[in-house]
């Protein structure tokens, strides 16, 4: 406080920061930088661990034996799949009914905002079928989900069988103190959502479904699982959410105890963990996997069906079998044996699950890396618009008509003592944000005026349409500082370096936001957006300056991201199949919002676009 305090000490920081900003700039870059590259070695990882005292041994004897039972019901479940055309709910209840369930289904529809690409639907109408194991030992206060989608094809079969085997197995059992719900669902996410939304009774997204569902307890964790084949090599578990959130650590730690235990293979991101961890290999693996995490958070797609129960605070996980070409092969009995594992430890929870961490990376199933290791990578990042605001600050005083220091500036000319003219920069904070909503809510409001004119699809119309507005703010007039004076005027240069302090302080508040709530998507955009943010002067190489700012823009991040992901899952995508995976993350991105309340679009359209056209502004005020 002294150092700031004293008149003379404050002027000589003052001075330290205005002459080495760019230098410290730089660093606090690549100090951010290589901080987030070191997350992956051992020593910022450190091992997981169980913190819930009644999760904290895998001491039980697990006795599934029913596999062969649940290779037969999914060829049943396949067969009478075929012959309906889609969920057999006739077979299900009556298979469900005989294991000895309360057997409920539930009929939805839902009218989506433009047509799904894939599928070309605006109307989707579906029916979830689930069976209660009503607790023997409890009063139905507390409930677990075991669930399973009925895809279309020959997907998932496998996992609907071991669904029903699971619950017949479990029915024998007299040591359950929760009640147990076996889901199957239609329709994907879909599906689901319409039954959380049901189940607890709110209605987020008018869905509409029928009466009012048969209730268990209050769900406290929830397994989906994914099987497509008799025998898997490995199981696969995908942990992230609707907006990137993450179920509690534990969980996670459950099922991988309970796959070491078991002797089943287990990764995370399709990476396979090595044990050597202080070799560069290992260190490269590491990396990869937590690179993956970090872009499958960032989109704020869930990974799985798991990901809406968070929404409820329900702990989740979405396990997939994988059948690849390795040489172990796995049954059903030691998949089933897994989950009994879990469920039987689940069984045991006295309360929530809550002592272990919410906020975490992965560089592999059992390391991880928690939230006070990984953010100062990103404070460092957000440091670099601290410096260039608080540069701008000292520079814009200097130029007060009551200060003795005048900025001096051969481009700019000599200072003067013109009073600014701060109404002038609400026309472009205006236009800017309008651009924003425009882009927010012209593509699907716009869709039938756009497909009578132009020989496209409605989904094809909201995607292109989205674009057109995307780049058409790039091309808004760049004159209201006009009337501030003539080009290189004292008042002029005010204005602009009054915008870029504002645009600056506007990204710096957004992204710090926004890492609280989802660090991968806030690191990403500090990645590329804080470089450019702080580059931009329009007295620089100006095509040099626009090319970085056209790069730095969310869109070309997500294009970027990608390929990225592509290059990483070692299969590289070609431009062409790039861009065509662009355009339908921006129609899935859309879709997402709109059934499920998914913030990215909102918050890429109502705040960074506009900050990044205020930056856009700068770059163009002479």
């Amino acid at each position: 406080m002294g150092l700031l305090s004293d008149p003379h000490c404050r002027r000589a920081l003052a001075r330290l920061i205005v002459r080495f900003n760019t230098h410290l700039c730089v660093l606090s870059y690549v100090l951010g930088l290589g901080w987030f590259l070191a997350l992956a070695f051992p020593p910022l990882a450190p091992r997981t661990y169980m913190s819930e005292n009644a999760m904290g041994s895998t001491m039980v004897e697990e006795r599934f034996g029913l596999g062969e039972r649940a290779l037969a019901l999914a060829r049943d479940f396949a067969a009478h799949k075929k012959r309906a055309g889609g969920m057999p709910t006739a077979w299900l209840e009556k298979t469900m009914w005989s294991l000895g369930l309360e057997v409920h289904q539930q009929q939805f529809s839902l009218t989506l905002p433009f047509p799904d690409e894939s599928r070309e639907r605006y109307l989707v109408r579906g029916t979830n079928v689930y069976g209660i194991l009503r607790a023997p030992r409890a009063a139905s206060t507390e409930a677990l989900v075991l669930s399973s989608g009925c895809a279309p094809g020959p997907h998932n079969n496998q996992a609907v069988g071991l669904l029903l085997a699971l619950a017949a197995y479990f029915r024998g059992q007299i040591y359950w103190a929760k009640d147990i719900i076996f889901l199957v669902n239609e329709h994907d996410l879909l599906g689901m959502e319409a039954w959380l939304q049901a189940y607890h009774d709110v209605n987020i997204t008018a869905v509409r479904s029928s009466g009012p569902l048969g209730r268990a307890g209050a769900i406290q964790a929830a397994i989906s699982l994914e099987l497509s084949s008799d025998v898997v090599t490995s199981i696969d578990v995908a942990v992230e959410g609707l907006n990137g959130q993450l179920p509690n650590l534990d969980l996670l730690n459950l099922f991988n105890a309970f796959c070491q235990k078991n002797g089943l293979l287990c990764t995370i991101q399709g990476k396979l963990q090595r044990s050597d961890w202080d070799s560069l290999p290992a260190y490269g693996r590491s990396l990869q996997t937590l690179l993956l995490m970090v872009l499958a958070q960032a989109s704020g797609r869930p990974r799985g069906e798991h990901g809406l129960f968070l929404r409820y605070r329900i702990e989740a996980l979405t396990l997939r079998g994988i059948n690849s070409f390795r040489q172990y092969k796995y049954d059903m009995s030691t998949v089933g044996k897994t989950l009994e594992g879990m469920f039987r430890k689940l069984n045991n929870l006295l309360e929530r699950l809550h002592q272990s961490y919410f906020f975490y990376l992965l560089p592999s199933l059992s390391r991880f890396v928690s939230i006070g290791v990984y953010m100062p990578a990103f404070g460092f990042l957000i440091l670099v618009l601290i410096l260039r605001a608080l540069d701008l600050w000292m520079k814009l005083n200097r130029m007060d008509p009551g200060s003795t220091e005048q900025l001096s500036d051969s481009n700019h000319g000599p200072s003067t003592t013109e009073a600014p003219r701060l109404l002038a920069l609400v026309p472009p904070v205006l236009v800017c944000h309008a651009a924003g909503l425009a882009l927010y809510s012209l593509p699907v409001l716009g869709q039938s005026v756009a497909t009578q004119h132009f020989p496209v699809a409605e989904a094809e119309a909201v995607v292109l349409t989205l674009i057109a507005i995307y780049v058409a703010g790039m091309a808004l007039p760049h004159s209201t500082h006009r009337v501030l004076g003539g080009p290189g005027s004292a008042a002029a240069v005010r204005g602009w370096m009054v915008l870029k302090l504002l645009a600056l302080l506007y990204l710096a508040a957004q992204l710090t936001a926004l890492a609280l709530l989802n660090f991968s998507l806030g690191f990403l955009l500090a990645v590329t957006m804080v470089p450019a943010a702080a580059a931009a002067s329009p007295t620089g190489p100006r095509v040099l300056l626009a090319l970085v700012l056209v790069l730095a823009t969310p869109a070309v991040t997500l294009l970027l991201g990608i390929f990225l992901e592509r290059e990483l899952l070692e299969a590289p995508a070609a431009p062409g199949e790039g861009w065509q995976r662009f355009l339908g993350a921006l129609g899935q991105g859309l879709l997402l919002h709109h059934l499920h309340g998914a913030f990215l679009c909102p918050l890429l359209a109502l705040g960074t676009y506009p900050c990044w056209l205020l930056l856009w502004n700068v770059l163009f005020w002479d």
